[in-house]
């Protein structure tokens, strides 16, 4: 029953005013509105205890205005923002200064409260108003089917491979890999049926059975699969794009889609059906350690289209998403890592801030909006390109202007990529544990054959080195994963060849190696204690250094040379 409200009638508010003076009247008017609103405000987080009930805390600030002395709880879905018009409370308490309410968490089964978020109300002026933070539950994985421990690789050392030229991988001792998952490719075909929180979905057995025979092969020997999830135009699902985005000429992914009904429940079936395939369970399937939501989140046009958005609009919908994901992925794999991925533009002076965006704002806009709903551990996927891409020198990028060594650089590459794991270091920007969060270097190249001066193959081979130093040098990257392992035919006649290998130019768009570069030789070295540094030396005099240590702070063979 709803709380029952004494109702003043037009005569009686008549009369209150009568024989007052127009002053009286507008000091009364103003009083009446100024008590509009409620006047408390009610810190919620939410957590699984026992891993069959949710467990809702909040402390109460300010001044008591409901007009019972309880405060409502309510229960949203992830794609609702609001509780305007509903009179569905989950329970209630007694409006005091703390909150402690349980109710329980229904997983496996289509009302799951696994992914909800809950909201604090109280019955004010005649319906109910939101006085909280909306809070998601914090920790999926005490649910998780799967425990395995999260299992660091001995180097940094990581590349993204061709398929078909794994044994050149497994000689070359990659031990980070890249996988990408389209959700257009997923859900092109049949084969498999997959049934989640009572609904059946079908995915395509043909494009799993590859992926299944990649990713066993990858981690059976050791190597930690980074799986980057991207969500592919197809009109045999439209409920994955976000409602309105038309398909566009300039985009090669879209954002995902989790703010509708549909959206949410066909998304977080994908990631469900993923993560428990590759949650390591199964030796046939194998296993993905680390996830990333997106690419390059901070350009909407290209990799996560959504339309033109403002940008706490558009990380909102991302971080709506990011916790779907999250819960999906953490609640198999309690260890699983998830992260969230940026370009090198962080404070881009040609941000329009509707498509494109500076990498600082995002990362600002979403570690807010997720301390707001609940802190958890998201990570970062980062993506340190020199400037411009055509040239492999990084070192000298400080002439261009768009290098300095402190957060108002416009760039940050591996000329100061100290300047990115600083700022992750500031209290605000860690995890629940206080922890600095991960940074991986998930996509990186540097080309052989420069737009302006032709073959660069030695400097691309030393920009290499420089650069693998700089991540093994700081503790706060966890790894570094080359692209790529064979040049790209299309990247090629953009002066992007960014191979270890080069590609031939006469197959079209495939991909067929042609022969090694330099690269190859000190890649496969670098990582080596007893082959490192000679296979690096000839870098040094093409930098212009005498010695790695005299550049690279905490340079971890710097007792060897």
């Amino acid at each position: 029953m709803l709380p029952v409200l004494t109702v003043f009638s037009a005569l009686t508010c008549m009369t209150a005013f009568a024989g007052t003076t127009a002053a009286d009247q507008t000091a009364a008017t103003e009083e009446t509105a100024a008590v509009t609103a409620p006047t408390e405000s009610v810190s919620l987080s939410a957590s699984i205890s026992g891993k069959t009930e949710v467990v809702i805390n909040g402390t109460l600030s300010g001044e008591k205005s409901g007009d019972d002395g309880k405060l409502y709880l309510f229960e949203l879905q992830p794609y609702q923002d609001s509780i305007e018009g509903r009179t569905d409370p989950i329970g209630s308490v007694s409006e005091d200064g703390t909150i402690s309410y349980q109710v329980s968490l229904n997983e496996g089964t289509s009302d799951t409260r696994l992914y909800s978020k809950f909201v604090a109300a109280v019955w004010f002026q005649g319906k109910y108003q939101t006085v909280s933070n909306q809070a998601y539950i914090q920790n999926p994985e005490a649910v998780a089917k799967s425990t395995l421990a999260y299992k660091d690789p001995l180097t940094k050392k990581g590349l993204l491979i061709q398929l078909n030229m794994l044994d050149d991988a497994f000689e070359l001792g990659v031990k980070h890999v890249n996988v990408n998952f389209n959700f257009a490719m997923i859900t092109q075909g049949s084969g498999i049926d997959y049934t989640y929180e009572g609904k059946t979905y079908h995915f395509d057995s043909a494009q799993m059975a590859d992926y299944d025979n990649t990713i066993s092969a990858l981690s059976n020997k050791g190597m930690v699969i980074t799986a980057i999830v991207l969500n592919g135009w197809n009109k045999a699902t439209p409920e994955l794009i976000y409602p309105g985005v038309q398909e566009s000429s300039s985009a090669y992914y879209y954002g995902f889609n989790t703010s509708t009904k549909e959206g949410y429940e066909t998304t977080r079936a994908l990631i469900s059906f993923l993560a428990n395939r590759y949650s390591g369970e199964n030796t046939n399937y194998g296993r993905v350690s680390n996830w990333v939501v997106g690419n390059e989140i901070n350009d909407n046009q290209v990799w996560n289209y959504m339309g033109k958005m403002a940008p706490e609009q558009y990380v909102a919908e991302y971080a709506r998403t990011f916790r779907v994901f999250y819960d999906a992925i953490r609640s198999s794999s309690a260890n699983a890592r998830l992260f969230f991925s940026l370009d090198n533009n962080w404070n881009d002076p040609e941000a329009d801030n509707k498509l494109t965006y500076s990498g600082k704002n995002i990362l600002d806009l979403f570690n807010a909006d997720i301390r707001n709903g609940g802190n958890i551990n998201w990570n970062l996927a980062y993506h340190p390109y020199p400037i411009p891409m055509t040239e492999p020198e990084f070192w000298d990028d400080d002439s261009t202007g768009e290098i300095k060594q402190n957060e108002s650089t416009q760039v940050i590459n591996f000329d100061n990529l100290h300047v990115l794991t600083d700022y992750l270091c500031g209290d605000v920007m860690k995890d629940p544990s206080g922890n600095v969060r991960h940074v991986i270097l998930s996509e990186e190249g540097f080309t052989a054959v420069s737009g302006t001066r032709g073959d660069v193959e030695q400097i691309q081979a030393a920009a290499f080195a420089y650069a693998y130093y700089i991540a093994d040098s700081n503790p706060y990257v966890d790894a570094f994963i080359l692209s790529r392992q064979v040049d790209a035919p299309t990247e090629v006649k953009t002066s992007c060849s960014f191979g270890l290998w080069t590609c031939k130019m006469n197959v079209g768009d495939d991909i067929q190696a042609a022969k090694r570069r330099k690269l190859w030789i000190v890649f496969k070295a670098i990582d080596k204690k007893n082959e490192t540094l000679d296979a690096t030396s000839f870098a040094k005099s093409i930098i212009g250094i005498g010695k790695w240590s005299d550049v690279i702070s905490n340079f971890r063979w710097a007792n060897m040379e």
